[in-house]
């Protein structure tokens, strides 16, 4: 069902877009990260509630736009494929929120952002696609260390929670990382064969109606206060629909590789943002682990554009 082919930067040029349109999806993901966080402590929200309507209403929009585009010839033998992928995305982020709600952002945040670098990053190996050389050790080991360094100080953890939601939180991380390394090492291939407008469209209907049936054992219903329904828009046109689109963009251009970690652009948003509209400081620590990720991004589209992945 998958094709082991990566995709190939052919221009220095190609590479920074494609890498600036996946570093723009890791962006928008982080403004949602606030949002997310916003809905559940002050207005109460499920996870899973505020995990539906953002796919419903981003397929909303992208079925608009894209939904006559979609070519029926293309799509049919890429049907299983569209389910995998698109029940993986549902799954990654409905995981990586109950995480978040087990034991706060943290652990959740570094293991789900920080794991899947690595995991595609050794199917790229075992395929053929990536050369084990020093400059991916070091770009890698860079934008890990970033990360734990931008995450470790944005939350302390869990306050008075116990052993069992420690492990059940985890579990959810662990469980989100591993679906978003197999969403993104099939994505690429759905957004080459598809176009990135179609593929987006596709796996974000897969992953609105999988949600849907978190009904079977608790109902869901939109916001009725102004606030929260403006904020649940947000996240479907901007988190879910755009975000999502860029993304696919990039996956088209870039190895898994190279779109997991510009994607790691997520929670130094969501840190920058709290320090400017909550007022949360940073310490020298997460503005060094920035600058290290940043490095890795610039150090990303150098490598792309040299020495372009393996067929």
């Amino acid at each position: 069902m998958l094709n082991s082919s990566s995709p190939t930067i052919n221009t220095p040029s190609q590479a920074g877009l494609a890498l600036a349109a996946a570093c723009s999806a890791g962006f928008l993901w982080g403004t949602g990260a606030l949002v997310v966080n916003v809905l559940i402590a002050k207005y109460g929200f499920r996870p899973e509630n505020i995990s539906f309507w953002r796919f419903v209403v981003g397929a909303a929009v992208l079925l608009a736009v894209f939904g006559r585009r979609i070519d029926g010839a293309k799509l049919r033998p890429l049907l299983p494929t569209v389910l995998v992928a698109g029940t993986a995305m549902a799954g990654y982020v409905l995981c990586w929120f109950l995480g978040i709600e087990r034991i706060g952002a943290s652990i959740p945040t570094l293991i789900a952002l920080c794991l899947p670098p690595v995991l595609v990053t050794i199917v790229a190996l075992v395929r053929g696609q990536e050369r084990l050389d020093a400059p991916l050790v070091l770009v890698l080991s860079a934008a890990l260390i970033g990360t734990v360094l931008i995450v470790a100080r944005h939350d302390s953890g869990p306050a008075g929670g116990d052993q069992r939601d420690l492990v059940i939180g985890i579990g959810f991380a662990v469980a989100s990382a591993l679906l978003y390394a197999g969403f993104t090492l099939i994505s690429g291939r759905l957004s080459a064969e598809l176009g990135a407008g179609q593929a987006a469209t596709c796996l974000t209907l897969v992953a609105a109606l999988v949600m849907g049936l978190s009904t079977l054992y608790r109902p869901l219903h939109w916001p009725t206060g102004v606030p929260p329904q403006a904020w649940f828009l947000y996240l479907g046109v901007v988190t879910a629909a755009l975000a999502l689109l860029a993304f696919s963009w990039g996956a088209a251009r870039l190895s898994a590789t190279a779109l997991t970690v510009a994607t790691l652009i997520e929670p130094l948003t969501a840190v920058l943002l709290a320090a400017l509209l909550l007022g949360e400081q940073l310490g020298a620590w997460q503005w060094f682990g920035g600058a290290l990720l940043l490095l890795s991004i610039w150090g990303l589209g150098r490598r792309a554009a040299v020495t372009p992945p393996s067929a």
